[in-house]
């Protein structure tokens, strides 16, 4: 934790002028929270497609208040190269997070997902390389690795895609290699590994396995696993995500340019642990529970049976050290999921 708490500190004494795509996100509102707090100035862009005002506004109101006037909202599009270029004016970083995630959603709309998740990202890079921001940190995924066997994940071994949106982000990182070898622009991607924590959508198809199953568990509704439940995740709490942005962006280290990172706690969760883990911190809270059981059903098409990240690479690169493991992360979300969902 030096480094983060080090650049915490020094950013707190020089603030600077950031740009956030989908800020009104899940992961997006997080990282604009942080930012406030720190004092930054921020430019937050986002369609509200999928994003929410209400995440911006918490966001807002998480930061003093002090603070709280340092941002500056642009509906936008990033498939439009003018509110790109609008947002990046003047900016010193931007953190991309905006694009169409799931892996089902890109297998049913394919061409929406490579619109949004590359188009978008092509835009936003020669926005930002246009207006000289030091460097561009952008939203990849644990999916590239596509049907590679080997556990832990290492980055410089991929397999083949398995679905639309792994293509796309594997498009984005070769996207970011050229513009550093033909521009010098320098593009941070982060593999995320299963983010979980506040402001996680619950609703739709598309949803993150975890406010779906709390969702179902409040609602007295059967919670269904995929497979056997033995199929396992790198689960990351957003907060380690947070830190994995903001430590990205401003790591000073030859090596970086246009690296793509692991984010993740490093370890394995079963669905079946994960499913436990949550019934017996709800029955703290809440002891009209019962004792409810997952429904098990068929594998999805493109999903994976295990996802393990070696975090040794952005610990060397950038100082990152995840605070909070599974259990650490249920502990501080869990209540924000049983009020909110």
């Amino acid at each position: 934790m030096i480094a983060y708490e080090a650049l915490q500190n020094s950013l707190l004494a020089q603030p600077m002028k950031w740009v956030v795509t989908g800020g009104a996100g899940f992961i997006g509102s997080h990282l604009v929270e942080k930012l406030l707090s720190l004092g930054q100035h921020v430019v937050v862009l986002d369609n509200l497609a999928t994003g929410k005002r209400s995440n911006l506004d918490d966001a807002i109101q998480g930061a003093p208040i002090e603070h709280r006037g340092k941002i500056r909202f642009v509906k936008g599009d990033i498939t439009d190269k003018t509110d790109c270029h609008s947002a990046c004016a003047g900016a010193d970083f931007v953190l991309h997070q905006a694009g169409l995630g799931s892996v089902p959603r890109s297998i049913e709309r394919p061409a929406d997902t490579h619109a949004a998740n590359v188009t978008g990202t092509l835009n936003l890079m020669i926005a930002a390389r246009d207006a000289g921001v030091k460097r561009m940190v952008y939203a990849s995924s644990s999916s590239v690795y596509g049907d590679d066997p080997t556990l832990p994940k290492v980055e410089s071994k991929t397999g083949n895609p398995l679905s639309p949106y792994a293509a796309s982000k594997a498009m984005c990182e070769s996207y970011s290699q050229v513009f550093h070898r033909c521009y010098g622009f320098e593009s941070i991607g982060l593999r995320y590994f299963n983010v979980f924590g506040p402001r996680q959508d619950p609703e739709g198809p598309y949803a993150a396995v975890l406010p779906k199953w709390l969702s179902a568990l409040k609602k007295g509704e059967p919670v269904f696993i995929n497979g056997d439940g033995e199929t396992s995740r790198d689960f990351c709490y957003v907060a380690n995500v947070v830190q994995a942005n903001l430590l990205a962006a401003t790591a000073q280290h030859r090596e970086l340019g246009c690296q793509a990172f692991n984010v993740a706690r490093g370890d394995r969760t079963s669905l079946n642990e994960l499913f436990n883990a949550i019934v017996s911190s709800l029955k703290k809270r809440d002891s009209s529970l019962g004792d409810p059981k997952p429904v098990y059903r068929d594998f999805r098409a493109g999903d994976i049976l295990h996802s393990q990240a070696d975090i040794s690479s952005i610990r060397r690169l950038t100082g990152y050290s995840p605070t909070h493991d599974v259990k650490q992360g249920l502990a501080e979300a869990l209540d924000w999921y049983w009020a909110n969902l």
